[in-house]
């Protein structure tokens, strides 16, 4: 079957890195790169924990990649559970055991909260000031400051330790509880206690909307263009790189950098493959019942014919390693670095009827040549 991007549904999961930022937390499952989320209505079913259950139960029935279900009996875990939830902290002990009898670190169930940060995730805006924070030797401390955000320009810098948020301090406090005091509404401010070179010092910042940019680039020596893929997580990732090709269109080489790069969305994964190619799969998606669906490059690629190099690792996973392979097996890249993650797995997203939503794994995928 022939498709170019006609299965919204799918998206490449990897949750593997740590990272907390103010604004949006990542944690170990909650960060990375979902996915494009599944348009369906939670109208009209019971938005009760036990009722949440239910949904969740019957969508890992009718929709998980193994049609075995990890070989059991799933029935058991509607029986068992059912009459039993009756709160949120119920919904998810049963959901996470019940999604855990899968065997599938990928298929997950996330609270409401998570559900929500994913979507900020993807939408790629956030309010706050824009810093990346980590605790270190029990200490929170700025790792890194975003460009263009409140952060910079109130002189906040990498490895000033936090020690108060407004009234708070943070000794003690675990890191996303800091991020979440640290983030808020567009407009409100916020009173960070820095220590800096032994030196107190107090920042009143006022919070914004932070555009976090996945797309990095710049002209290197004898006119080659390089463009770092930070992340396919944006659902502006592929705009965001088809601007800077523009910028470097007159390049005689290219390097895209997509080592690091632990995944996101497969759409952008297949268009800004399709920029460099004229013809040609991209990638075939195959779902639980076998059928395959490719998807092929579309002619008139302005950059086609530009020659180019990717830089690959072993945590380039998922998306990255679609856009990869495609460019390996049609002959259109050379790859330089490790061998990649190799997940090769596709998840959906879907909300579940109290907010909280699923990550299913549910289709695997193939490069060009079948790997």
């Amino acid at each position: 079957m022939k498709s170019k991007l006609q299965h919204p549904v799918y998206s490449v999961l990897l949750a593997i890195i740590i990272l907390i930022m103010v604004g949006y937390a990542f944690d170990k499952y909650n960060s990375v790169h979902p996915i494009e989320y599944v348009v369906s209505t939670v109208e009209g079913f019971d938005k009760t924990p036990s009722g949440t259950f239910k949904r969740a139960w019957r969508i890992v029935k009718n929709s998980h990649l193994d049609g075995t279900l990890n070989h059991q009996d799933w029935g058991r875990w509607k029986k068992r559970y059912t009459n039993q939830i009756k709160n949120n902290e119920d919904l998810r002990i049963a959901t996470d055991t019940m999604l855990a009898s899968l065997d599938d670190p990928f298929t997950r169930f996330l609270p409401k909260d998570d559900f929500d940060e994913q979507h900020r995730n993807i939408d790629s805006k956030l309010q706050g000031i824009g810093v990346h924070i980590s605790e270190i030797d029990g200490k929170i401390v700025i790792v890194s400051v975003i460009e263009d955000t409140p952060a910079e320009k109130y002189g906040l810098k990498n490895k000033d330790e936090i020690l108060k948020v407004d009234l708070t301090l943070t000794k003690g406090v675990p890191l996303k509880e800091v991020a979440d005091l640290i983030r808020g509404k567009k407009g409100s401010y916020v009173t960070l206690t820095i220590l800096r070179e032994n030196k107190e010092l107090v920042k009143k910042i006022k919070r914004e909307e932070i555009k976090i940019k996945t797309v990095k680039h710049k002209m290197l020596d004898n006119n080659i263009a390089y463009i770092k893929i930070v992340s396919f997580i944006s659902a502006d990732t592929s705009n965001e790189f088809t601007k800077a090709l523009l910028e470097l269109k007159n390049a005689s080489g290219l390097i895209v950098d997509v080592r690091g790069n632990y995944g996101g969305l497969l759409s952008n994964a297949i268009l800004i493959s399709d920029i460099f190619l004229d013809k040609g799969n991209i990638v075939s998606i195959v779902d639980r019942k076998g059928k395959r669906t490719n998807y092929y490059a579309e002619k008139g690629s302005i950059f086609s014919g530009t020659p180019m190099v990717v830089l690959v690792d072993e945590a380039s996973a998922s998306a990255s390693e679609i856009f990869s392979g495609a460019m390996q097996d049609n002959k259109r890249a050379i790859l330089v670095g490790d061998k990649t993650f190799g997940k090769g797995l596709v998840q959906m997203i879907t909300e579940l009827p109290n907010g909280s939503g699923i990550n299913l794994t549910v289709a695997k995928y193939l490069t060009p040549s079948g790997r």
